[in-house]
């Protein structure tokens, strides 16, 4: 299982040692693994794990915690808050879609169909951020 969820991870664009980290997150009986945990059950070098680790904290899919009395990191997956997740992923579509905009207006009228292609991605990312947050809100009152 470990593999499976790392290689949907990875082509989704997931560098592999991270994507295997995260497979082993979901899949592991603790809900934390230190690095040296992670290390040891994927068999892989710890700068592979440090770098994979550093990348997987910076894209914010886990988080570490620590224990009083205990200097080692404990890595989690961040599943509790997806919502906020969520959001964030809807905020950068959002941004994309006015980069895109502004590339448009730059854009050589010389190459119609291009340019009609990229109007229509503009128009359904609009639909698309206009209608998932109505979308959670629907899921959210279905599940009271």
């Amino acid at each position: 299982m470990v593999e499976r969820v790392g290689i949907s991870h990875e082509k989704a664009g997931m560098q592999p040692t991270s994507a295997r980290i995260m497979g082993l997150l979901y899949v592991a009986d603790k809900p934390e693994l230190t690095f040296d945990e992670i290390t040891e059950c994927l068999q892989i070098a710890k700068s592979a794990t440090s770098n994979a680790l550093n990348l997987l904290l910076q894209g914010d899919h886990i988080e570490y915690i620590t224990y009083l009395g205990d200097r080692k990191r404990y890595f989690r997956l961040k599943v509790s808050n997806w919502r906020g997740s969520f959001a964030k992923r809807i905020e950068s579509m959002t941004n994309f879609n006015q980069i895109l905009r502004q590339v448009l207006e730059v854009r050589t009228p010389q190459t119609p169909e291009f340019n009609s292609n990229l109007e229509e991605l503009i128009d359904f990312l609009d639909y698309v951020n206009q209608e998932l947050p109505g979308l959670l809100q629907k899921w959210e009152s279905k599940k009271k």
